[in-house]
């Protein structure tokens, strides 16, 4: 397996990462971005900008995140679609694992977001990548033609649920409480043709057999009697989100509530590893924030490769 050697590598390709990598490849350090799926993640899967400084409210997430990275690559970032499955933090050169190669860097990069925290449901568990998803821009395609459960009335569900009206035939959208008359995009998921609104219902219980979910069971408040509906998928979307840090193991501290800890130049606790975005499970999960993380990641590694004390603005030219 080709192992290639780097001045940083960045995982994830999200507003955090491509905004690092726009400043690391501009600081003329060897720069690779080692992204899972550039359709993926909560900026890919917004349809519309509202509160990014500077861009107009008609641009969709993705084309934005398309602009993001289109801009580090033009500035020398080289740009590499990879499951990052393991990494090795000790040493001055840090290695991660992919089946496209290993990457050797002199300083690592966690960006690699968030995902939806697994709730609580009988059956959850046991389907968990079997029929259960967190995350249906990852997973729609999957279940083209087929009938699938969104349960949640979050943002996240709402949008994760108009992704998938693309692919299955029928979505089943569960909630235990309306949403507003007022939120146009709940309403507008309500009156697309293949989405069922399951009002004030709870879901009860997951069934499956080997091969993966095959049902599940729900409960109205206005019915004494539970209902059962034969289909493949579940995508639960009920808790807020988890950072993805399953690749790390047990190398890079963590808060309880599963963000990794950094200090005020997003440094991990271990020297030359650094962690930006929603990966850091910050209160404030916006693009502009996530931005902010990676120039400052950036400006640290130039600092600590370069052994400078002082950092470089990088908006002067002279």
């Amino acid at each position: 397996m080709e192992t290639i050697e780097v001045d940083v590598v960045i995982v994830g390709g999200g507003p955090a990462g491509c905004t690092c990598a726009l400043y690391t490849a501009r600081a003329d350090l060897k720069t690779v971005i080692l992204d899972k799926n550039p359709s993926v993640g909560a900026l890919a899967i917004t349809h519309q900008i509202a509160n990014y400084p500077g861009v107009s409210s008609e641009m969709s997430g993705e084309d934005l995140l398309t602009l993001m990275r289109d801009q580090a690559i033009e500035y020398g970032t080289q740009y590499i679609r990879a499951q990052v499955f393991g990494v090795d933090v000790q040493g001055e050169w840090k290695t991660v694992y992919t089946p496209e190669g290993t990457f050797k860097a002199k300083s690592l990069v966690l960006a690699s977001g968030a995902m939806g925290r697994p709730a609580s449901f009988k059956g959850e568990a046991d389907f968990l990548g079997r029929g259960v998803s967190y995350c249906a821009t990852c997973d729609g395609a999957f279940y083209k033609g087929r009938e699938v459960a969104v349960v949640g009335v979050n943002k996240e569900a709402i949008e994760e649920a108009q992704v998938l009206t693309k692919f299955a035939s029928t979505v089943h959208w569960i909630t235990s409480n309306d949403p507003k008359e007022d939120d146009v995009h709940a309403q507008d998921l309500i009156s697309t043709p293949n989405v069922k609104h399951w009002s004030k219902t709870r879901l009860m219980l997951i069934e499956g057999n080997e091969s993966g979910v095959t049902g599940i069971k729900v409960k109205s408040r206005a019915n004494e009697d539970q209902d059962y509906l034969a289909l493949e998928g579940v995508f639960v979307y009920m808790s807020g989100s988890k950072p993805i840090t399953d690749f790390l193991g047990d190398q890079i501290a963590l808060k309880e509530d599963g963000g990794v800890i950094v200090d005020d130049f997003m440094a991990t606790t271990s020297e030359g590893v650094w962690a930006i975005g929603d990966i850091r499970n910050t209160p404030f999960k916006q693009a502009v924030v996530a931005a902010s993380d990676g120039c400052i990641a950036a400006m640290a590694i130039d600092r600590f490769l370069n052994s400078r004390k002082v950092i470089r603005v990088d908006w002067v030219h002279s």
